[in-house]
């Protein structure tokens, strides 16, 4: 079957690392389905496996890809939820916890195996290429958010660095759902995407805010958490998702443990997470920004776009029919 996978490690380039071939038919397992592919969305994840981060070399070669959306084999349309072992289900009680692409092959194929327990239904609102944007990005966006931020309506968050597709999310989710919504970027085209999208202000990074907001939404690292630390309020939450930029350092500790600011570390969401969130994109009408779709022959062009940072939203790749 054709596939998109890691064959070696670059810290530089890591799209030179993929490879788009011919790869072997996914093995039957008890518990386990084995989906169709129709669409699967690129995420940073699969560049930092290009890089050797979280994928050993042992595991090479690896088919990359952590969302996706497909034809089960009962013919009905379904999501996946890409953390494997979150809850034994399908892989035995003392499975560590992981995603697609690290220790089973991921969604970047015309076929991918998964527990069956971690496949839902596809809302009829929403295509293919659109519920194949959600399980990280956005499922990660939703949790960030809802869960670790615990924001309602009224509230206010500041979202760093504004296009990707964690931060489109984040945008769109929290504008739908009636948060004051402040983002941050250097190009001031993503700027005004950003307020097309939802946003009640945008700043270029660093700027001083007219008032401190309830929480932050933080994936870029190094180049801005010193100005979200200086942006939430007292009692606040930051919550933590990537770092794109490094680790920041040093890590403000002292205005962090002085104004009791929470920091949350958010890692994509539950099954019941993803569960909420279709069921949120549904009801509210709000579809996925999408950047760019390509087929799946395409992978490496569509990995280098990610890579280059010029994209706003999500970079899909479709397979099949």
């Amino acid at each position: 079957m054709l596939a998109a996978y890691a064959t070696q490690f670059s810290s530089d380039d890591p799209v030179s690392g993929l490879t788009v071939g011919d790869r072997p038919e996914p093995e039957a397992r008890e518990h386990w389905s084995t989906i169709e592919m129709r669409a699967a969305s690129v995420n940073h994840h699969d560049l930092w496996s290009l890089q050797g981060v979280g994928l050993p070399q042992s595991s090479l070669p690896m088919i990359l890809g952590t969302d996706g959306a497909g034809i089960a084999p009962d013919g009905s349309e379904v999501v996946l939820h890409s953390v494997i072992g979150a809850d034994g289900h399908g892989v035995g009680p003392h499975e560590p916890r992981t995603m697609l692409s690290e220790r089973y092959q991921g969604t970047f194929a015309e076929r991918v195996t998964v527990p069956t327990a971690n496949l839902l239904p596809k809302p009829a609102e929403l295509t293919f290429e659109e519920v194949a944007c959600l399980p990280t990005a956005w499922l990660t966006a939703y949790r960030m958010l809802f869960v670790a931020a615990d924001l309602k309506p009224g509230h206010s968050v500041l979202i760093q660095g504004a296009g990707g597709g964690l931060a489109s999310a984040a945008i769109a989710l929290g504008s739908a759902a009636g948060i004051e919504v402040i983002v941050t970027s250097r190009s001031e085209a993503k700027r005004e995407r950003a307020l097309a999208l939802g946003a009640s202000a945008a700043f270029e990074p660093g700027a001083r805010l007219p008032r401190r907001a309830d929480a932050v939404v933080e994936s870029v690292g190094k180049a801005t958490w010193a100005h979200s630390v200086a942006s939430v309020k007292a009692g606040g939450t930051i919550a933590v998702a990537g770092l794109t930029t490094g680790d920041p350092e040093p890590a403000q500790l002292t205005r962090v443990f002085f104004q009791e600011i929470r920091i949350q570390g958010v890692t994509m969401g539950s099954r019941e997470d993803l569960s909420a969130l279709l069921a949120f994109m549904a009801r509210t009408g709000l579809h996925p920004v999408i950047d760019t779709v390509m087929p799946l022959e395409q992978a490496r062009e569509a990995l280098g776009r990610v890579a280059s940072g010029e994209h706003f939203g999500k970079v899909v790749l479709t397979v099949g029919p």
